[in-house]
C-alpha cells in the first residue's frame, strides 16, 4: 500500500482540499448564503454564532481523528468553491465513514464535487484498511447531489422517511441512502 497523502491537504487538477482553521467560519457563512446552497437543509442560514461552534467543533474533531473530517476546498488560485467531509462516529474509528460536500452555487455543474467525491473514497479505501463501505445521504428530491453519487460508483441503498416538525419542501419523498464498498470501489479502479 502506498503511503497515505497528507490529510492536512489533498487535491486534484482542480481542487486543493486543506484543513479548517478558526477564520473560515466567514467562508462557511459566505456558502451558507449563496443562493440554493441550503435548499436542501433548512429553512433558514445558520447564524454567524452557531457557524463559529460548527467551525471549531470540526476542529476538535481532528484531534480525536486526524485523518478524517471537514476540508475546505479551494481553486488552485486559491478561490473558495466549498468544502468536502469524509467522517465516522466521534466515538470509535468506523467500518463505514460518511461522504459529505457542499459547493458554491457559481461552481455547480462543473463535476467539482464528483471530483472532490472521487478523491475521498480513494483517500478512504487504498490508505485505512478498516474503512469497509462509504455512504452518503440526501433529501429524495435532490437530484444534483444523487447524481454525483451515482457518477462516484455509489447505489441506491434505500429510501426512508424522517419526521420533521417543519418539514422542507419535498421532505415528504423520504431521504436516501447511498452506498459503495471496498469491493465495489476495487472492481472499479480496474
Amino acid at each position: 500500500m502506498a503511503a497515505a497523502p497528507n490529510p492536512m491537504a489533498m487535491s486534484t487538477k482542480r481542487i486543493c482540499l486543506r484543513r479548517l482553521i478558526p477564520d473560515d467560519f466567514q467562508l462557511l457563512c459566505l456558502l451558507n448564503n449563496d443562493e440554493g446552497v441550503m435548499t436542501y437543509l433548512d429553512h433558514e442560514r445558520p447564524s454567524v454564532e452557531k457557524v463559529k461552534f460548527e467551525v471549531q467543533h470540526i476542529i476538535d474533531y481532528y484531534t480525536r481523528w486526524p485523518k478524517f473530517g471537514r476540508w475546505i476546498a479551494e481553486g488552485h488560485k486559491g478561490e473558495f468553491l466549498g468544502w468536502f467531509c469524509l467522517a465516522g462516529s466521534e466515538q470509535e474509528m468506523p467500518a463505514t465513514l460518511e461522504l459529505g460536500y457542499r459547493l458554491r452555487r457559481q461552481y455547480w455543474g462543473m463535476g467539482l464535487a464528483t471530483e472532490g467525491a472521487r478523491l475521498l473514497l480513494g483517500y478512504a479505501f487504498s490508505h485505512h484498511p478498516t474503512v469497509e463501505r462509504v455512504i452518503g445521504t440526501t433529501m429524495f428530491i435532490n437530484e444534483r447531489s444523487r447524481h454525483v453519487m451515482e457518477k462516484c460508483g455509489m447505489r441506491h441503498a434505500k429510501t426512508f422517511h424522517l419526521i420533521f416538525e417543519d418539514p422542507l419542501p419535498g421532505t415528504e419523498h423520504g431521504e436516501v441512502l447511498y452506498e459503495i464498498t471496498k469491493d465495489e470501489w476495487k472492481k472499479q479502479q480496474t
